[in-house]
């Protein structure tokens, strides 16, 4: 955000199934926020998986776009100083949730399905697995 940006509050809304906002009143309960703070944290936090076509800024590598690794390495690194495996933590602590959601996500879309006689997923058309 340019140091111009219009700083000002307004208002978003969007619906979302009864059952949705329930869940995310009951998580934002947990976490002792306001369902707006909750949902804005959210949002801020699922965009950083859209970075991935973004620019690093100030950044001397010729592709220096990817998944925003390198901003998030600099920001944990001007905090405080990581081990190797602390900053690998760091940077990937959430990649077996998303892969977790992905898969049932899939799975409820019928489009993958755990197979244990090929020894793990598998998509539903049997592509991959031999079938």
């Amino acid at each position: 955000m340019s140091d111009s940006a219009d700083k000002s509050r307004k208002s978003v809304k969007t619906y979302v199934p009864a059952y949705q906002k329930a869940e995310w009143q009951s998580h934002a309960d947990d976490l002792e926020m306001s369902q707006s703070e909750f949902v804005r944290t959210m949002v801020q936090a699922g965009r950083k998986g859209f970075e991935s076509a973004a620019v690093e800024p100030d950044s001397p590598d010729p592709d220096p776009g990817g998944s925003g690794l390198e901003t998030q390495v600099l920001e944990l690194l001007s905090a405080d100083t990581y081990s190797w495996d602390e900053l690998l933590e760091a940077v990937s602590d959430d990649i077996e949730s998303r892969l977790d959601e992905t898969l049932e996500q899939l799975q409820a879309n019928n489009r993958i399905r755990y197979s244990g006689r090929h020894g793990g997923y598998t998509t539903v058309d049997g592509g991959g697995d031999g079938d």
